[in-house]
Order: structure tokens, then sequence, then C-alpha cells
């Protein structure tokens, strides 16, 4: 396998760290975003959304992160990632939806102005944050993980970007049980830190 991503990008990094909890051997390779390595044509021929990451399985291509931690758990078959029964996958899958929406835009956008220089509203996409994490701070109330007794891909998908909320002047110091939530992934087998930045909250860390 090889993984084309980018080391600040929290949405390689979700492909990356899942790759990694699993010890799945793979190929990582880096776009230069800032070059525009995924504007070249033989970048857009992988993903023509010009975006990270992409997995390339052995001429299998699949591009969106979301979309790479279901494949790789389909194909090593880990229904312990990715639970196969009706109820566990759509509680999964809700999950995906919230990294791709709310996460998105509230935490990630948020992370986007300070970081990569991003045109968004910092008070709005900084409010979206807060009200996602005071959802998440009452969906963790009595469970150590979003769906059921273990670990899943949905708590992979939104790692990335809570960790790192702080770089987008997310403060997280309000949030006793996201804050615990994270510690516990970190702790899992396997884990891989997403690279850290100066930014936003951090710099005065």
């Amino acid at each position: 396998m090889k993984l084309y991503h980018h080391p600040l990008s929290g949405h390689a990094h979700r492909a990356r760290l899942f790759l990694s909890l699993l010890g799945v051997p793979h190929e990582a390779i880096e776009v230069d975003l800032k070059a525009g390595a995924h504007k070249t044509p033989e970048f857009l021929a992988l993903n023509p959304f010009g975006q990270v990451p992409v997995l390339d399985d052995d001429g299998t291509v699949v591009a969106d992160s979301n979309a790479i931690l279901v494949y790789v758990a389909r194909k090593l078959g880990r229904t312990d990632w990715l639970p196969h029964d009706a109820r566990g996958e759509a509680a999964v899958q809700r999950w995906l939806s919230v990294a791709a929406g709310e996460l998105a835009y509230g935490p990630a956008a948020a992370r986007l102005v300070t970081v990569f220089g991003a045109r968004f509203n910092p008070e709005e996409v900084i409010g979206r944050a807060h009200v996602l994490l005071g959802r998440l701070e009452a969906h963790l109330t009595g469970w150590d993980w979003l769906v059921g007794e273990r670990p899943t891909i949905a708590d992979v998908a939104l790692y990335s970007y809570l960790a790192r909320a702080p770089e987008g002047n997310v403060d997280l110091s309000g949030y006793a049980g996201v804050t615990a939530y994270l510690r516990r992934i970190e702790a899992l087998p396997g884990f891989l830190p997403f690279a850290r930045t100066s930014a936003g909250l951090t710099a005065a860390a």
C-alpha cells in the first residue's frame, strides 16, 4: 500500500493513524502542498479533487480519509473496528458524517485559519467547535468510546482535529470528558502522534 499524505493534514493523519493502529505495512509518500504537488496532472489522476490523503492499494485507488478507513477495515476483515451488523455500522457511519460535517466546519476550520491562513470567520468556526465539543462531552458521559465498548474507525475519524483544536484557538480545558477520551486514543497500541504546530493557543503553551 502507498499512502499519499501531508504531515499537517488532519484528514491524512486519520488514515495514517488507522494504518499504524492496525500495523499495516505501507509506504507513506508526502505530498508537498505548498509547492502545489496536489495540483499536478500525476496527482490529479489519483484524485481529481486534488486532496490528500489518497491510498493506492496495488492499483486500487481510494481517495477521502473516511473512505480509506472503511476500505482498510473491510479489506482486512476488521469487524472490531467497523462492525458488520446494521446497528453497529449505522452508529459508526453517524460519526463519520460528523467528522465530515461538524468537525470539518468547526475545529478543523478553526485550525485552517491559524495554520494555513484560510479565510473563515474565526468567531463563527470556533463557536461551531464548542457546540460540537459540548455534544461530545455529553455523549461521552459514561462511555469510553463513541460506539460500543471498544474503539472503532469513528474514534479514529474524530481524533486528529479534536486533539489539535487548540491550534485553532479552541480551548479544550472545559471538556474533561473529551480530554480523557483523547488520552485513551493516544494510549492505544500502535498510536501515531499528529504533528504539532505553534499556532493558536499552543503558541503560548
